[in-house]
């Protein structure tokens, strides 16, 4: 009856999407616990490319059973999109395999409009949100004035709902934010087509993971962004709006906390970020450069989905240490260590100094996360190419004394490298 975990260590954009790829194969059931199609999980099958925002990763894998959860929020166009693409593309997305919880909360034209004033009213001050709505739905679910999936079992009653919400949020984006009106009459034709899709694939989704873990099913439960964007445990403001931490598994998916067997921590050999706030260990020369690629290959450093450059940087431990206490990590997916190959030296940060003061510790206020600059310590590099190995003890011997050293600051164990971006080239201890 166990639930497994894949989460973020870092600012999200880890491989997680890869990570349950690769655990998918072995699970029964995937299910996506928080966010929204803010998130976006490249995986690379033989020659194809899919780049997932909504759907678990695990419908990729045939016969695997598939859940969108109640914490995550939905915006029924992306989502109908989503599955039709699929579709397209030979995925079987069957509501027998594919479910959205009833109670995930609808992300509606007005929530866009107001991400996107929002974030221009915030000028130099802005989180970097990728304007798809998620911060206006969230508030919405906490203000209790949401609106929920099951209402699109009925769609002429769910389009009557979304009128009178746009018809409200209207008087707002025109009263107070000084800007365009949404078009009701052009939104709603859509949102109805939309809803009438998705209807088939409402679901107990909470009921149906019980069933599972009671008849000693594996649920694979797959997070979205990373620790430091968790709303409560991340650098408050510039984090996201959902829990990104395992607290969002138990809430998003409503699953009792001693079904989870293994909380998997994913963190990239090195560190990238998107979007506005402090990032101590960014490098903003020739060598961050190195780090994101070209963008010529879809699993370069830019977003999955909005495009944008990452921001790179070395290693930070902190922030890896930090995500193994506040999620009780039972081990690591170091994603990317064949990004590392050719540097002659690579740096780790493992503490910082703070207004002068050594810190050995994540600090989580603003201020004084602002103020920190990361102390490094120095690791041989490797020149060689590693995308062909595939067991740790081929890896060259300074490559495999980068992943002992991980393991020595985090006190966890590596169990898998990931050398490339195709399924094979990964590397199990």
């Amino acid at each position: 009856m166990p639930a497994y975990v894949v989460l973020g260590t870092q600012w999200g954009d880890e491989g997680k999407g890869r990570v349950v790829d690769l655990l998918a194969a072995h699970s029964d059931f995937v299910a996506r616990y928080a966010g929204g199609d803010n998130a976006g999980h490249t995986i690379r099958v033989g020659d194809e490319v899919y780049k997932l925002h909504l759907v678990p990763s695990g419908v990729l894998h045939p016969g695997k059973r598939c859940a969108i959860g109640g914490g995550t929020v939905v915006n029924p166009l992306v989502l109908a999109s989503e599955l039709r693409e699929l579709a397209e593309r030979g995925i079987d997305i069957s509501p027998e395999r594919i479910m959205l919880a009833e109670t995930a909360h609808i992300i509606t034209p007005a929530h866009v409009a107001l991400d996107k004033v929002n974030e221009a009213q915030r000028g130099d001050s802005a989180i970097g949100t990728t304007s798809r709505g998620i911060g206006p739905v969230y508030t919405d679910k906490a203000a209790r004035t949401g609106l929920r999936a099951g209402l699109m079992r009925a769609p002429d009653l769910f389009i009557e709902k979304v009128k009178q919400h746009i018809e409200g949020k209207n008087r707002l984006l025109v009263d107070v934010y000084k800007t365009e009106p949404i078009d009701i009459d052009a939104a709603l034709p859509d949102l109805h087509a939309a809803a009438a899709f998705l209807a088939p694939y409402l679901a107990d989704v909470p009921l149906l993971l019980y069933q599972a873990l009671q008849a000693d099913k594996i649920v694979l439960c797959e997070g979205a962004q990373g620790t430091l964007l968790d709303i409560d445990h991340g650098i408050y403001p510039y984090v996201t709006s959902s829990s990104a931490t395992v607290g969002g598994v138990i809430t998003g998916l409503g699953i009792g906390p001693r079904y989870i067997e293994r909380i998997i921590g994913v963190a990239k050999a090195f560190s990238t970020r998107v979007g506005g706030g402090p990032f101590p260990t960014e490098l903003h020369d020739a060598l961050g450069d190195r780090l994101r690629g070209t963008g010529a290959n879809p699993w370069d450093e830019y977003g999955t989905t909005t495009g944008r450059p990452r921001r790179c940087g070395w290693l930070d431990t902190l922030v890896v240490r930090y995500a193994a206490r506040i999620n009780g990590l039972t081990e690591l997916v170091i994603t990317k260590l064949d990004v590392l190959s050719g540097f002659d030296a690579l740096q780790v940060a493992n503490s910082y100094t703070c207004n002068g003061a050594p810190v050995d510790t994540l600090p989580c206020e603003l201020e004084t996360h602002q103020d920190c600059q990361p102390i490094y310590q120095s690791i041989p590099g490797w020149q060689e190419d590693i995308m062909g190995v595939r067991s740790f003890s081929d890896l060259p011997s300074n490559a495999q004394s980068y992943v002992d050293y991980l393991e020595e600051l985090t006190g966890l164990p590596v169990k898998t490298i990931t050398v490339g971006p195709a399924r094979a080239q990964t590397i199990e201890r």
